[in-house]
């Protein structure tokens, strides 16, 4: 039985198959399309779920599920703006057409783009979109039954809710409702430190170690009312997302000393509080809803998903807190990973199928769900546009590549099947050696082409990680922060936060520089040889050389772009950029015998910036 799971018409359009069950592909419209957050309906992920599925023309998939209901989600947007009235009706104006022409025929829609594939579908599902993430979270876990919490902007009412999960029957017991939403509140924040809302949050996380948190007293006492069980109140006169197009007002500018940065500016040090500020705040809300969960359900394990979900220094300190056993967050907890979660709430909730769970082991393949390309095809293309290669067949290409990356070698990784989640994690990646202490402002500056205060996340061998870090056990999907081990770290010289950005950010502050942030932490994925064994021996290999278990994982793209799905995009991305030395599976490109690149267009407009 063939289930396609779709979530579009918002933003970060995916699709995801499952076949008994079983999760088949799953991917994200912007890797095929090539526009970051791509949210149209997604032609490229569907062909390619289908194919890999091995649908044929003149097949019937048994069903197609929506990740929310468009009706539902309508009626809130036009209740909102009417209530707002007459401040709303421009934003009413803006909306209606949109909804009229596209999003409330979703379902018909989807219908005409199966059809045009030759598939025809037997049922259509619209589950709720808090049941969609709670789905995604709980029925791939390791565990048999657990919290389910969801976290995000909005859903259709939803912004949060409280599931318990147990066997195959999910149930939502308790949901906090728009406009009150941690997520709309976190992306408030985004907007006015001068980042892109849906696009920019990991940013503004990113940011919060720099500053002190000075403004939170003042946003607990106008902009927010937190209750012990995590629910909230926000204080409408602030924010511009009820009534208009932007998500803060004049009245916020003034509670916080002038107008939303505008992007690409100075980061200043208002924007670092602000950061630190929201992060605090953030951190609290989601400590006290996972208190309340386990009162609620009194079940030791927790999962995650939502938006807020990806915020993996809140996870951190949500592992570290002990109020659950184990943690388990969905790779994709943004909204792509609702086509997934709408797929297998279809299976298991609708029509009662069981699941089999191992213990220890979730049911996400690495989340490595996307297309791959065979060594044919990939020979092929190099053949056809005379690229310069050699082919390295078995242990010999992680050997030659350890070496390369402790020479100082910047790699770029297509190999196997591409990620599903924002997180590239070892087959569309860029490596690098962490020890360097100027490898991080060289991979902002010179590869991604992105601010210079963003962190690089490590990838350690599974086996290692206690050598390295202090909590943390494991992070396959590079989903929690922890701090790097205090006998690998030097110490504060006390005048860090005088010094402008760029210094503080390059001054070593661990004998891995590169992947240790301004406050001691890092963002972990640990790496075993079950869900990735190519970049567990390419580890070892790096270890073999160094002695240093550890190597910079950061995504496959520069700033703006989608991380590269094909070998294609990769090369591209490869003679853009200051990568040394590129691996399309088993062939190994080297920058220094490629013949002079020359553009066509201006690849940074084109991309514009995220």
């Amino acid at each position: 039985m063939n289930i396609l799971g779709i979530s579009a018409l918002y933003h970060d359009s995916a699709a995801a198959l499952i076949k008994n069950g079983e999760i088949i592909a799953a991917a994200q419209e912007e890797r095929f399309s090539r526009k970051k957050h791509d949210e149209r309906l997604p032609f490229g992920a569907i062909a390619y779920c289908l194919e890999a599925a091995g649908m044929e023309t003149g097949q019937k998939l048994d069903a197609v599920a929506f990740y929310d209901k468009p009706i539902t989600k309508f009626t809130r947007l036009l209740t909102t703006l009417t209530e707002r009235a007459p401040r709303g009706f421009p934003a009413f104006q803006a909306a209606v057409p949109a909804w009229v022409k596209d999003k409330g025929w979703v379902g018909a829609a989807l219908e005409r783009v199966l059809g045009r594939q030759g598939v025809s579908v037997g049922q259509f599902y619209f589950p709720e979109h808090h049941v969609s993430h709670a789905a995604s979270a709980f029925y791939p876990s390791p565990f048999s039954e657990a919290a389910v919490l969801t976290m995000d902007g909005v859903g259709e009412w939803a912004s949060s809710s409280i599931s318990v999960g147990e066997g195959h029957e999910l149930k939502m017991l308790v949901e906090q409702r728009f406009p009150h939403s941690l997520g709309l509140l976190y992306s408030a924040f985004t907007y006015f430190t001068g980042f892109k809302v849906n696009s920019g949050e990991y940013k503004l996380m990113g940011l919060a170690p720099y500053g002190q948190p000075r403004f939170v007293e003042k946003i607990r006492k106008e902009l927010i009312q937190i209750r012990e069980d995590g629910s909230l109140w926000l204080n409408p006169d602030f924010f511009g997302f009820l009534d208009g197009f932007t998500m803060t007002n004049e009245k916020f500018a003034q509670l916080f000393g002038g107008p939303p940065r505008t992007g690409e500016s100075e980061i200043t040090t208002r924007e670092m509080d602000l950061a630190a500020s929201i992060q605090v705040i953030t951190e609290e809300v989601v400590l006290k809803m996972a208190r309340y969960a386990r009162a609620l359900t009194g079940k030791s394990h927790l999962c995650l998903a939502g938006g807020v979900a990806l915020n993996c220094v809140a996870n951190g300190k949500l592992l570290r807190s002990g109020l659950f056993e184990d943690l388990w967050i969905q790779p994709a907890s943004g909204d792509a990973g609702g086509s997934l979660g709408a797929a297998l709430y279809v299976w298991h909730q609708v029509l009662g199928r069981p699941r089999s769970v191992v213990a220890g082991r979730d049911a996400m393949k690495g989340s490595l769900l996307g297309p791959s390309y065979s060594r044919d095809s990939i020979h092929e293309f190099l053949k056809k546009n005379q690229i310069p290669h050699h082919e390295y067949r078995g242990e010999a290409r992680e050997t030659f590549l350890a070496k390369a990356l402790a020479d100082g070698k910047v790699v770029g990784m297509l190999q196997g099947r591409m990620e599903f989640g924002p997180r590239a994690l070892g087959n569309r990646s860029i490596l690098a050696d962490p020890r360097d202490p100027k490898m991080q402002s060289s991979l902002n500056l010179s590869t991604k082409f992105r601010e210079s205060f963003r962190p690089f996340a490590p990838i350690v061998l599974q086996e290692d990680v206690a050598e390295c870090f202090e909590v943390v056990k494991q992070s396959p999907y590079m989903l929690l922060v922890d701090q790097v081990k205090s006998s690998r770290c030097l110490p504060r010289r006390g005048d860090e936060e005088k010094l402008p950005l760029t210094e503080w950010v390059n001054r070593p502050r661990s004998d891995l520089p590169a992947i240790t942030h301004v406050d001691y932490s890092a963002r972990i994925q640990t790496v075993d040889r079950e869900r990735n064994p190519r970049l567990h021996r390419l580890l070892q290999e790096f270890k073999k050389l160094t002695g240093c278990p550890v190597l910079v994982n950061t995504s496959f793209n520069v700033r703006s772009e989608p991380i590269v799905c094909t070998p294609e995009d990769a090369y591209v991305c490869f003679m853009r950029t200051g990568i040394d030395v590129l691996v399309l599976d088993d062939f190994v490109l080297l920058k220094s015998e490629q013949p002079p690149w020359q553009e066509t267009v201006n690849w940074r407009e084109e991309f514009g910036l995220d």
